[in-house]
Order: C-alpha cells, then structure tokens, then sequence
C-alpha cells in the first residue's frame, strides 16, 4: 500500500519499518507517541490532497501533525500526514498580511513582520505552529488589547474529506472561514492561512517575579487589580515551582515564585505608569519589564522550546474575586502540597470580548479569566495522579469555573459533553453541518464521537 501511495506524493512516504519514521511522528509532548500505520511527509497542498484521495479509497482514518503541539493523545493507525515541510512564509507590507504554510511557526512571522514595523498576534510560546494554534482560536500576551488571534484569519487553503482544495476568505466559502476562526478539526487539512498583521514595532512588556513569600500578597493585588485595569493592558500570574536542576537558570532553580506577566502595546512612560501599582504590590525579587521589540513576545511568557513529557488541564473562569484568591492559595499556594509544577491565570475580556463583524466559531469570549494547571513533567504520574489533584483544586474552586471552555484549553475532551462545551451552543450545529459537508466519510476524527 506504501508503495502505491509514494507513487502519488512528492514528499516523503514513511512506514514504521523505516529508520526516519519516529523522528516525523515526534509529537513536542514526548509522553506522547503516535504509531500511525503510515505518514506522509506532504512537499505541497497537491501531496495533501492526494494523499486524503488515498486514505478516502481505503477507508483510513487520517490525522495531521505539525510542530505536534497540540498532541495529547497517541494517534494508533491510519494515515498520519505531516505538514511540517509546509513552512513558507512572506509578508506583504502594502496590505499588511502575511501568507504562511502549515509547518511554520510564530518565530518566522514575527520576524519576517518585524521587517516592516508589523506583527502578528501570536499565543505565549513563539514556538507554536501558526495554524494549529489559529483553528483553535488562540489568546496569547495581545489579547485584552487585539482580541482572539483567529480574529485575524483572513483566508485558507484547505483539502476537504473528498480531497478537493478550497480556498477560504469572506468572498469564497465564508461559512467555512467562519468555522476556521475557532472551529478547530474535523473540516479538512489546512496548508496554508493568510492572516492580518498589525502596526506594532515595540510593546512595554515582561515580567515581574516575586520571591515565595509574597505571593500571596501580588495574586491579591492583581485579583482586585484587574477589575478595572486598562483595556490595552494583558497580565496573567502564574504560581511556578522551579525544580532545583542545572539546566533551570540560578536566579530561578529550587524557588517557588509568582511571575506577573504584563503587555501594553503603547509608550514605555505610559507603560510604567499601568503597571507601578503592580510593581510595587511587594518588593520585587526580578524586574524583566521594559520596552520589548514585538517579535521578542516569547519572551513574556519563556514558555519552554523543547520537547518533553507534558500533562496540563485548562479551563475558563467568571469574575474572580478574594474568595477566589483565598481557594486557589488554600489549593496551591506556598504551603499546599500538589504535583503541579505551574498554575497560570490570565485576564480575558476587553477586546477577546468582542466579536467579528461577520462572526467567528470561536469558544470562550464571554470568560473573564483562564486557569491552566501544568504537571510535574513525570510520565508516571499522568494517568491518576495528576488528574486527581487537578479535580481536586477544580473542586476548590468550582463556583468560578465558567460552564464553556475553549478547544486550545481543552486539551483532549474525553466525552461529547466536554467536547461540545467548547464552542457557544449557537455554534454546534453550524459546526456539525459544515464537518458533514466537508467529510462526508468521515475520515478526519475529531472528537470523543462523531458529533
């Protein structure tokens, strides 16, 4: 069967027999490991399209990974087409758009921007795949000023269950433009997106950390803080136990710290000046907050760039207050004993509140908050004991948890209720429709079930 699909495909065509075969369905989550019966290496939007024509003649399921970060289950069987190579991207500075394939990354659009004075609206980590990341929405250090990063899809290139290549934008296939700002899987493999780019050389940005014993106090002031902060202004918190290792820098191995995360995408005077009641919540253990070039936003955030086993839970929140405050510390704070490496939460609402013109299919913009739990990076504990503890704090703090999620946060919903709660109510069957339409066979899985 290898053979005759090579025959089809420019790229490359790899079967588990071959030695490249684990090296192209390495997920970035190492916990995770895919054993497709076959993947495609796609060269183009033609091998793409060839290859799902194929799976579609022999009844295989087909799976698509790029960089793999959003893999949270192994992928057992079917075809699995990779679209790393797919890593075009250029930018057009009259127009204020750029064109990237599915392989590439944040990194390379903000920095093919940066060129022109432009940036994209990226997530936290530069590392991630632009695409993937985009289906899902994507809310990222500009959110509260610019909104949901899939606000700025402005077209697609997608192969269908049948194997036929659309093209997306609001004059052609709106519905399924749409359906891609949010909508995440289940409609075809996208190749390519054009996406909107914004004026933005410099932001005032970084962070603040604050040593353990006055943590406590900043995640107060924060909370009260953020119910009137400044639209522009996006801040998260995030309570990390920095495990004392070498490979951890010194200033942070062995500590237990509140990292304050701050973006003003305006004037460092007027930057200082929004974040002074945060800087002078406690004295401050490390100051990295400063004028920041845009296509340096990663470094907001430093979420880890490589690989490695990961568990993580994610929710969205309603308005939180010190009730708040006092069953997350209770839960996780510095005297709480729990198997958690990192809890982050970051402030929603002002422009991720707001909707397109045209609508979009995307989860969550009536939260005030999200929650993420990050695990110990340990393997054994992923199958109990981390979900365990990651209930239990839930429970601490059930009455804040918001009834809908987003599909980015929701990791891998393991039943149709938890799926379904990703999306508006109003968004479901317009969903269900288009995947229908789309794939007819059903060949991309999505889901717990076929919804």
């Amino acid at each position: 069967m290898s053979r005759a699909l090579a025959d089809r495909i420019e790229g490359t065509v790899l079967t588990p027999a071959e030695p490249a075969f684990a090296e192209e369905a390495a997920a970035f989550n190492t916990a995770v490991v895919h054993t497709p019966d076959v993947i495609v290496g796609a060269a183009s939007t033609a091998d793409v399209a060839a290859a799902v024509r194929f799976a579609a003649e022999h009844g295989s399921p087909v799976t698509v990974q790029a960089t793999g970060h959003g893999a949270h289950t192994p992928i057992s069987g079917g075809l699995l087409i990779s679209t790393r190579r797919l890593q075009q991207v250029s930018v057009d500075p009259a127009t204020r758009t750029a064109t990237v394939g599915a392989g590439a990354r944040w990194a390379a659009v903000l920095e093919a921007a940066a060129e022109h004075g432009l940036t994209g609206v990226p997530g936290s980590s530069p590392n991630v795949g632009v695409v993937g990341y985009l289906l899902g929405g994507g809310l990222g250090p500009l959110a509260r000023s610019h909104g949901f990063s899939s606000d700025y899809l402005i077209g697609a290139t997608i192969v269908t269950g049948t194997g036929e290549i659309l093209e997306v934008s609001e004059d052609e296939n709106a519905e399924l433009l749409w359906a891609l700002r949010g909508g995440k899987g289940g409609f075809g493999i996208v190749t390519e997106v054009r996406v909107r780019l914004v004026q933005l050389s410099t932001l005032y940005a970084g962070a603040l950390f604050f040593d353990t014993e006055h943590i406590e106090q900043v995640l107060r002031t924060w909370v009260d803080w953020t119910a009137d902060a400044d639209p522009d202004v996006t801040t998260s918190v995030a309570l990390v136990r920095f495990p004392d290792l070498d490979l951890v820098p010194e200033p942070f191995r062995g500590r237990h710290l509140l990292s304050l995360r701050f973006a003003y995408p305006g004037s460092d005077d007027e930057g200082a000046r929004l974040a002074e009641p945060l800087r002078t919540a406690a004295p401050v253990y490390l100051d990295m907050l400063g004028e920041l070039p845009a296509e340096q936003m990663g470094a907001i955030h430093s979420d880890p760039d490589e690989p490695g086993p990961g568990w993580n839970r994610g929710l969205l929140l309603d308005a939180i207050d010190q009730d708040f405050a006092t069953a997350l510390l209770g839960a996780l704070g510095p005297g709480a004993d729990a198997p958690f490496i990192a809890a982050e939460l970051r402030h929603l609402g002002s422009a991720a509140a707001v909707d397109l013109p045209a609508g979009s299919a995307v989860g969550g913009r009536d939260a005030a908050f999200t929650l993420v739990l990050i695990g110990v990076p340990d393997p054994s504990l992923f199958d109990s004991v981390l979900p365990r503890a990651g209930d239990a704090v839930i429970d601490a703090i059930r009455q804040w948890v918001h009834p809908r999620t987003n599909i980015n946060f929701a990791g891998h919903p393991a039943t149709t209720e938890e799926f379904e709660s990703a999306w508006p109510v109003t968004s479901l069957p317009r969903l269900a429709g288009l995947r229908r339409r789309l794939d007819p066979a059903g060949i991309f899985p999505f889901g717990p079930v076929s919804v």
